[in-house]
């Protein structure tokens, strides 16, 4: 694929690995959280999920049953050539699924058909950046589960109801999780989008959760701010793994946002669960590569 050196097998091998794991970001999270959970449930719970990660790899076996919905993100400058990844990434998916890595749960929205291999109608979903001057070319791929999607909500805040110090963006946040309890398989990670319209909301969010490494801190500090008190609040809650209790219900929160109108503040909250399936790489064209979110292969 031009300079960039990027074979089908690299790309194959790139899908395979994403299923069989969790992000290693994810990971550590999982472990630090372990650690200190004070709740002998919650902790068994938590130990239980570590080691189906670590049997996951071992086997090479998926890492979760549910397969999730693949999001593909590729931000690209000047000199990029997409057209191999765009029809590889589909295929390698496919391939998976026909190996029993992925399970076929891609069906039409209203027939309910499903292909059997993972395919369909804006499958996987690309969503690119052009970013003039950007030498390499970022590529994560997201298959973030659907369980999850059932506690998600996107609503639409006024001036007034943001409130002061956006009391009422952090009530939403808290009564969203409260409502949503077991059902996002905590712990969770959630992403949060912040302006534009509904729509842009909505990406905002799953942006956030799925781009972001869930350890980092926003470059806003006032962001930042908003996050850690988020995260704090969120586990004072005391929903925990799976929704048993415990100190233990959120890994992650990662805020994304944009200029919107001065009528609107639009909000959009996701839920990821702890299954973080994902990869990340910078292609360089010398052929080099940047792993994010896990070591080389």
């Amino acid at each position: 694929m031009g300079s960039f050196n990027i074979t089908y097998d690299e790309v194959l091998s790139l899908v395979h690995n994403a299923c069989t794991t969790i992000s290693a970001d994810a990971l550590q999270l999982m472990k630090k959280a372990c650690e200190a959970e004070t709740k002998a449930e919650a902790k068994a719970l938590l130990e239980s999920m570590i080691d189906n990660v670590d049997q996951a790899g071992r086997f090479d076996k998926p890492v979760c049953q549910s397969p999730g919905l693949p999001t593909i993100y590729i931000r690209f400058g000047d000199n990029a050539d997409l057209s191999g990844l765009t029809k590889w990434l589909p295929q390698a998916v496919m391939e998976c699924t026909k190996n029993g890595y992925i399970r076929p749960s891609i069906v039409h929205p209203l027939t309910r058909h499903n292909s059997g291999d993972s395919s369909g109608v804006g499958i996987p979903n690309f969503e690119y950046q052009y970013r003039p001057g950007q030498e390499y070319m970022e590529v994560i791929m997201s298959a973030k589960g659907c369980g999850a999607e059932l506690a998600n909500l996107s609503t639409i805040l006024t001036p007034a109801t943001l409130g002061p110090n956006y009391v009422g963006l952090k009530k939403l946040v808290l009564e969203t999780v409260v409502k949503g309890g077991g059902f996002p398989c905590p712990p969770s990670a959630i992403g949060i989008g912040i302006g534009g319209q509904m729509d842009i909301s909505a990406k905002l969010s799953r942006e956030a959760i799925s781009t972001r490494d869930w350890r980092d801190q926003h470059p806003d500090p006032m962001i930042a701010e908003i996050e850690n008190e988020l995260l704090t609040n969120i586990n004072a809650l005391g929903i925990g793994p799976a929704g048993i209790g415990g100190d233990t219900t959120c890994l992650s929160v990662k805020i994304g946002y944009a200029a919107t109108h001065t009528a609107i503040c639009p909000v959009t909250i996701n839920f990821h669960c702890w299954v973080a399936r994902r990869f990340g790489v910078h292609f360089y064209p010398d052929g080099s590569r940047e792993y994010l979110f896990q070591e080389a292969m």
